[in-house]
């Protein structure tokens, strides 16, 4: 196989060719220095386990400081002659050369490597000559999963997902948490939701670890706490309990954000700081405190009223920041409410990580990264997957909201890129429709030049789907798509999402909806399945839960266009009552695979009341 034809997640920033090749001798040894033993043996460790699953490669760990002729040789350089997390590989005709600027660069040139020994031929044991030196643009790369609406993951998911993610370089992983950890002192809040427990966290704490994925315990602080407080032992602490209008004009029902002013809010949090935090090896802390959209329309109108709202905003997160430097960590916090107010942004302590966040393509990531950046605070700039509020994603929106974020996070020194997906009304995307915004986040927060132009479908079927056939990748890059190339185009690839979630009269008097796109939409989504008729080859052991997410994926598209269609009175309801049961059984089958049966009856209840529609 020539070097050209290889293909990285991510690619690295510099591949040049070297003359000969490698052959894969049927023992060998993978020598490390004794004396860097507890940083190189991960790297070590991760290449024999990668080798073992070659038929007749038996290679086994050496503690030598001795290069062996046809091994592998692993080592730390002891100058700074490659930046940090950064790696050198050389495959030479006799041995192959690593040398890692530290612990986590052995760790990703192994994860290289055995990229390169994936796309082999069947039975392929021989390796370019090629030299790959390597190092990311941001020192964390992450993602969050959003396990508060509705979605809580099995540990077997989340374990699945960390083996992926560290594989592609990701070295941060975040679990959104608003009522979703097991609280000993507030079962009521999470008693119908299967919470990941703290001896859960632990473990998967462990687990990422060894894979060199930080886990930062992520537990919003101040908007976002309904689910609270909705019960009455909670209720006296919220801003507002009745009807608000958002900053855009919207009206809203409360409770939604904790009150400000109320001494008791800061007292609860403390509360479950004290329980969550010890069960984290991270010194990081994300206290969310995004979206206070209540804020100054209840308790704290007085306060709001005399100091102002940004004042108010800040006052209180200087508590919460308090608090999180009494408990020995560093605090992050989503940085949308204070960039209202560029102003007060010197007067946040610089030990804070501020997350400037935005998801779609346009959006201003430039000049909010210049805002932090020129108050000295140091910050992520945070893309999302344009999965949620939507079945499929927004396939072109989330390729160019990664690659905007990270473009402009470069330029304005941002200390991380931080891709999140988030499970809005319903959490209704299967997981693998997120992948592709998992491995361009993963491409371009390592290096944006190197990346940036690759494509996307070959990541896909090469790393996350496994799909030998280049199939399953296309099929999802294109089911992302089929919004605007189909006409059924909204903000939010809602043509095919909102049709299941609004009432009919709703449907039919929406301006930008017509039965003639809906029309346009189920020839797409026939056009799409005859091209992608197969699935490919997938080597994945979850390979058949792929194809029925996809399926119901592109079934529930369809039944959103019929329903328009049905809508408009362009078709009667025969058979839509019968495929509704049918994607009910289905989406509850699938989503017990993946994950807790918490949060199942809020999500399926969506779908479930469109019933009475089909009567």
């Amino acid at each position: 196989m020539d070097f050209e034809q290889l293909i990285f997640l991510p690619y690295p920033r510099k591949i040049t060719p070297l003359p000969g090749v490698f052959r894969f001798g049927e023992w060998g040894g993978i020598s490390i220095d004794p004396n860097d033993m507890k940083d190189l043996l991960p790297a070590a460790q991760k290449l024999r386990d990668g080798l073992t699953k070659y038929p007749g490669l038996n290679w086994q760990i050496e503690l030598t400081a001795a290069s062996k002729v046809g091994g592998i040789s692993i080592r730390r350089t002891g100058d700074h002659s490659i930046p940090p997390q950064g790696y050198l590989i050389k495959t030479l005709e006799d041995g192959i050369q690593i040398d890692a600027a530290d612990a986590a660069g052995a760790y990703y040139a192994s994860c290289t490597l055995l990229q390169m020994l994936e796309q082999l031929p069947a039975g392929g044991r021989v390796l370019p000559g090629i030299s790959i030196l390597d190092w990311p643009d941001f020192a964390a790369r992450g993602v969050m999963l959003d396990i508060s609406r509705d979605k809580v993951y099995t540990m077997e998911t989340l374990f699945e997902l960390v083996d992926l993610l560290s594989s592609w370089k990701i070295n941060q992983l975040q679990l959104y948490m608003e009522h979703t950890f097991a609280y000993q002192n507030h079962p009521i809040i999470w008693q119908d939701a299967s919470p990941m427990t703290a001896g859960e966290i632990r473990q998967l704490d462990v687990y990422c670890k060894d894979r060199f994925v930080e886990l930062v315990p992520n537990q919003n602080s101040f908007g976002h706490m309904e689910r609270w407080l909705k019960y009455k032992e909670y209720e006296p602490l919220a801003e507002i309990v009745g009807d608000f209008v958002t900053p855009w004009g919207e009206k809203k029902t409360g409770p939604y954000s904790l009150a400000a002013v109320d001494p008791g809010s800061i007292k609860l949090i403390a509360s479950l700081y004290d329980e969550l935090l010890p069960n984290f090896s991270s010194s990081l802390f994300n206290v969310g405190c995004d979206e206070t959209f209540d804020l100054g329309k209840g308790r704290s109108r007085d306060a709001c009223e005399r100091l102002g709202i940004g004042r108010v905003y800040l006052d209180y997160l200087l508590q919460i920041h308090q608090l999180v430097v009494n408990r020995g960590n560093t605090m992050q916090f989503w940085g949308d409410i204070i960039l209202k107010y560029p102003e007060l942004l010197p007067e946040i302590p610089r030990d804070v990580l501020g997350l400037t966040w935005g998801y779609e393509a346009d959006h201003p990531f430039d000049h909010q990264a210049e805002l932090f950046s020129r108050s000295g605070l140091p910050f992520y700039v945070c893309p999302g997957t344009s999965t949620w509020n939507s079945l499929a994603g927004r396939t072109d929106n989330a390729l160019e909201n990664i690659h905007n974020a990270a473009r402009n996070g470069l330029r304005f020194g941002a200390a991380g890129c931080l891709v999140t997906d988030w499970g809005d009304n319903g959490h209704w995307q299967m997981l693998p429709v997120s992948y592709l915004g998992f491995v361009s986040g993963a491409a371009l927060s390592w290096c944006v030049d190197a990346n940036q132009f690759r494509s996307v479908p070959d990541w896909l079927d090469t790393f996350a789907f496994q799909d030998r056939g280049r199939i399953l990748g296309d099929l999802a890059f294109e089911l992302g798509n089929a919004d605007h190339t189909s006409g059924v185009d909204l903000p939010g690839n809602g043509g095919y999402f909102w049709p299941l979630q609004w009432p009919l009269e709703k449907i039919r008097s929406h301006p930008k909806y017509n039965p003639r796109m809906f029309l346009n939409g189920i020839q797409k989504l026939q056009e799409i399945r005859e091209k992608h008729a197969g699935y490919g080859q997938m080597l994945r052991k979850d390979a058949q839960l792929i194809q029925s997410e996809f399926d119901l994926t592109m079934r529930m598209m369809q039944h959103a266009c019929q329903r328009a269609l049905f809508a408009f009175g362009k078709t009667g309801s025969a058979g839509l009552r019968q495929d509704l049961e049918e994607i009910i059984t289905e989406y509850r089958r699938i989503w017990l695979l993946r994950n807790r049966v918490g949060g199942l009856h809020d999500s399926l209840s969506r779908l479930e009341m469109l019933r009475c529609d089909y009567e």
